[in-house]
């Protein structure tokens, strides 16, 4: 239980990392969704459009090379080595990217329709983000979880510290002979928002430069060389996932008519934030394991730990799940706070369910990142890939942004039975399959019965709500006492 506490302990700083900003962040929803502040629905909508080409060039421009640093630097003997090969590598590749996307700016804007200038604030955030990548890396890899956190939340203070100054503030101050004069422009939000995330990323930048200060640039090739095989199909994947997590915003501007389709968007994209909760839960989660399943994986019997690691996980997940599909119509009040948006909370429970498995998944991947497969994370997420894709060309003209939703839940579904069966194949983990099980259809069915049949009728909702915590504190009792007691012993 020693190596659970730790994982524990630097899990809790990395979600406070994670969860906190976030959760922080949830002021820019109900911000952007405030009448008044944007013009409209569709403009939230086109908002969401330009962050989801944020997430793929985003996965573009790491490929990969964040995780094969942790293997890496885990690997190898020489840690200053790995450090300065994949520091040259991100910093090359990011300003040779930099350079392209100006020269080719305007036709990005016409091919991707969107307007130039936004593309513009996008290539320079993009570029000050992708320099930022090896220094969080390091940061974790070195188990300094406080760094981290720290400069990960001043990014998103001063990022929404801005958009509240942009949005809220300026347009309602005398500016008429002060400085600021010049920088105010009428119906110039949505810019506004990027503006803020421009200087958030170079401020995020500044903190972590110390790092390239310190690096010793030696490039070894043939060291590249391993790193990039290992980092190529987790680019895939990535690419694959961002699809799977964003694209459907991009197909719905696409496939739907022009005069609704970016409202579709953003109703879909502002409810589809109630199951942010889920989502912080998972990353907060995942960021712990992630250099937890390198360290210890030469360690005596792993595979118990992985096997604890992912049954917590799941008792903790079914309860997100559970008490936000429950209280689904409280929160909406708090963070989607315009009517015209809740036309689309049907897709709560869904997308809530949907990160659920995404969860699992991750903790299920550690097979193929252990035993160096890192192909089969590509292959499960191109089949998520195809499988939201085909959903969403086939069905968005018919069923809206409620067929994202279905396609989102079925691609992660599936990647996460097809990760458990070639798991069992290739690394073989004991994990408790029947109380997993339990708390994964019991969770999901009293979510269905809860928002589908009884929506917001307390007394059977939060009924459903008692019931399964009884039942996990019942099963998971036992385990809680031994971490205490060996906690207490520590």
């Amino acid at each position: 239980m020693g190596v659970l506490k730790t994982l524990f302990k630097q899990t809790f700083i990395y979600g406070l990392a994670t969860v906190l900003p976030r959760m922080l962040s949830f002021i820019l929803v109900p911000l952007y969704t405030t009448k008044g502040v944007l013009s409209s629905v569709a403009e939230y909508g086109e908002v969401s459009v330009i962050f989801s080409y944020f997430v793929l060039f985003n996965v573009l421009l790491a490929y990969g090379m964040e995780t094969a640093f942790f293997r890496f630097f885990n690997k190898e003997e020489d840690k200053n080595l790995v450090i300065g090969t994949s520091a040259i590598s991100l910093i090359v590749s990011s300003f040779g990217f930099f350079v392209l996307a100006l020269l080719f700016q305007n036709q990005i804007a016409e091919f991707i329709d969107i307007d130039v200038k936004y593309i513009n604030l996008v290539i320079w955030i993009l570029l000050l983000d992708a320099l930022a990548i090896i220094p969080f890396a390091w940061l974790r890899a070195t188990q300094r979880p406080m760094r981290y956190a720290i400069v990960k939340i001043f990014n998103v203070v001063i990022y929404i510290g801005l958009n509240l100054f942009f949005l809220l503030v300026l347009k309602n101050l005398d500016l008429k002979g002060s400085i600021l004069e010049s920088i105010y422009r009428p119906n110039f939000e949505i810019s506004y928002i990027f503006i803020a995330n421009l200087i958030a990323s170079a401020l995020t930048l500044l903190f972590v430069f110390p790092f390239y200060v310190q690096a010793k640039y030696i490039f070894n090739k043939t060291l590249w060389k391993s790193m990039m095989r290992y980092a190529i199909p987790v680019l895939i994947a990535g690419v694959a996932f961002s699809i799977n997590e964003t694209f459907d915003r991009i197909l719905l501007k696409e496939l739907l008519p022009a005069n609704i389709a970016e409202t579709a968007i953003g109703m879909y994209s502002a409810c589809y934030k109630i199951a942010l909760f889920m989502t912080l839960f998972a990353t907060a989660y995942r960021l712990g394991i992630e250099p937890f399943f390198f360290s210890h994986a030469t360690s005596k019997n792993p595979q118990k730990n992985y096997a604890i690691i992912l049954e917590f996980f799941v008792a903790f997940g079914s309860v997100i799940l559970l008490t936000v599909v429950v209280f689904a119509d409280v929160i909406k009040l708090y963070i989607v706070r315009s009517e015209a948006y809740w036309e689309a909370m049907w897709v709560v429970p869904i997308i809530l369910i949907a990160n659920f498995c995404l969860g699992i998944y991750h903790n299920l991947s550690v097979w193929y990142k252990i035993t160096d497969k890192t192909k089969f994370g590509a292959y499960i997420s191109i089949v998520g890939a195809v499988i939201t894709l085909t959903i969403n060309i086939l069905f968005i003209k018919e069923f809206s942004y409620k067929a994202s939703a279905i396609a989102t839940l079925a691609a992660y579904s599936i990647m996460m039975l097809l990760s458990f069966y070639f798991g069992r194949k290739y690394y073989p983990i004991p994990y408790n399959i029947k109380k997993i099980g339990m708390y994964m259809l019991l969770s999901i069915g009293f979510s269905i019965i809860s928002f589908y049949e009884f929506r917001a009728y307390y007394p059977v909702g939060v009924s459903l709500l008692i019931v399964f915590l009884t039942i996990v504190f019942i099963s998971e009792k036992n385990q809680i006492k031994k971490l205490l007691i060996k906690q207490h012993a520590d």
